[in-house]
């Protein structure tokens, strides 16, 4: 189903509609040139600058000067109020899930399953589902001490099992609801979040075993340990990430059942995709109709979700009301700047479309014969490469395509491919600009070459392959224009 959220209008404007179509497309260049510039060189917030820059944008392409901060505010209410209830709601799941040691006993639970000797598969399984709800760098700073204890145990390098755990993690955060920056590409392109995830779960299956297999080649060499990550993992004991649940006699709880934590990923998954496919095939206007679109709305979702961890996570595991808040309120300073790039996003791809610049560049595609689906991809990833931010690539290339989508006549099912090629455009090229590339290597102990020689390369696969399976799915259900 569509996020069920209001799009607010954009401000009227007229004089930018009479510059040539040229000019318009060589103003967005500038303004994406100076926006990279801002943010490489200059290291300036994404927010900080995507706002600059859509003020920029919008005074050269002659918008009313009384009009810009309203097409400011604007940008940002439309956008925010779309994601920033999916976004919140996500991480507090994945705090709570994070903080009552669920991560470990999943982890444990897996490995019993699969066995000692698939020790690496069984940690990339447990890196998947850990990754629906949680976000990226989180997902790595939790895994990380279930990473040493099996590294120690083995006697591996960290990389032998973090590399495919931290790849498909990678994966499912560009291209899975609730993850901020899928969510915020869906909300610019109008796209339905449970198609998005019937497409990018199955997908993100099939990296997973690729993620596993390029992960193995690319381990055949051995790699220079850092000296404190090689002291943390001798040192590493029985502490976890987590903080003990303790009952009211003063004992402390087993960690919550591995498939409890299993539960609380599906429940809202489920849910979307049980609304999504009820709004399709259930009569329009029927209660039945009305009632699954409800349930599967994302934002009710996630709310379930967190309302059963809630009981099972907290009040079955005595945690007092106060415990509980701090631990919600834990999950905020961490998404407070995601949001802010999302808005900063909204802003600037309201400016594109209330300029003209969206129209002349969707004319401009048109003349180009290039696949809509394509250009996403390669625009996401040249953005991804030359900024760093996942986020900020998915919502700037959802700004400048959004009138080519909007007025391309494409069908539910093909806005969610084209959103989910964008997401996955955003995966490759992970190296210096990119915050998670020194978070993956800083954990496991490489040196920048070697994080080049691996993380890079994983990522770019992961990705191009993330793309080929989204344009083959394009090709199929008819997109092939």
């Amino acid at each position: 189903m569509h996020l069920p959220f209001p799009t607010a209008d954009v401000v009227p404007i007229g004089p930018a509609a009479e510059l040539s179509t040229p000019l318009l497309l060589g103003i967005a260049a500038a303004g994406i040139a100076l926006l990279l510039l801002l943010i490489i060189k200059f290291k300036i917030h994404a927010f900080l600058a995507l706002l600059l820059v859509s003020i920029l944008v919008a005074v050269s392409t002659t918008i009313p000067l009384v009009d810009v901060f309203t097409l400011v505010a604007n940008g940002v209410g439309s956008t925010m109020g779309k994601v920033a209830l999916i976004i919140a709601l996500g991480a507090i799941l994945g705090r709570m899930i994070e903080v009552s040691g669920g991560v470990q006993s999943l982890a444990d639970r897996v490995t019993e399953v699969l066995g000692p000797k698939r020790v690496a598969i069984a940690l990339t399984v447990v890196a998947f589902l850990v990754a629906i709800p949680v976000f990226f760098e989180v997902g790595v700073i939790v895994l990380v001490p279930v990473l040493y204890a099996f590294s120690k145990l083995a006697g591996f390098h960290p990389i032998k099992f973090g590399l495919p755990m931290f790849g498909i993690m990678l994966a499912v955060h560009v291209a899975v609801p609730p993850h901020p920056g899928i969510v915020a590409g869906a909300g610019v392109f109008g796209a339905d979040v449970g198609l998005i995830a019937l497409v990018s779960l199955p997908i993100c299956v099939v990296l997973g075993f690729l993620s596993y297999w390029v992960a193995s080649i690319l381990n055949r060499r051995d790699f220079e340990l850092a000296p404190s990550v090689a002291a943390q993992i001798e040192e590493f004991g029985s502490a976890t990430s987590t903080i003990p649940s303790v009952n009211r006699d003063g004992s402390v709880m087993a960690p919550p059942r591995a498939g409890t934590i299993v539960l609380l990923v599906a429940i809202p998954i489920v849910q979307i995709l049980v609304g999504t496919v009820g709004g399709l095939v259930l009569p329009a206007g029927s209660f039945a109709n009305s009632l699954s679109v409800f349930i599967g709305t994302p934002v009710f979702a996630l709310l379930v979700a967190v309302a059963i961890a809630f009981f099972v996570l907290s009040v079955r595991r005595g945690w007092s009301l106060a415990r509980t808040n701090e631990i919600i309120e834990g999950s905020f300073p961490p998404i407070a700047s995601i949001l802010l790039v999302v808005a900063g996003g909204g802003i600037f791809g309201a400016v594109l479309q209330a300029s003209g610049i969206g129209g002349a560049l969707a004319e401009a595609l048109d003349g180009l014969g290039v696949p809509l689906i394509i250009l996403g991809f390669v625009v996401s990833l040249v953005l991804r490469a030359a900024q760093g931010s996942a986020t900020v690539a998915i919502v700037t290339t959802g700004g400048l395509l959004a009138t080519a989508v909007t007025d391309g006549g494409y069908t539910p099912l093909q806005i969610a491919v084209l959103t989910v090629a964008v997401g996955f455009g955003s995966l490759g090229l992970s190296h210096v600009t990119d915050a998670g590339f020194w978070i993956v290597t800083r954990y496991l102990g490489l040196t920048v070459a070697d994080g080049l020689r691996t993380w890079t390369v994983l990522t770019t696969i992961l990705g191009l392959a993330g793309g080929v399976l989204t344009y083959i799915l394009w090709v199929i259900i008819g997109g092939n224009s």
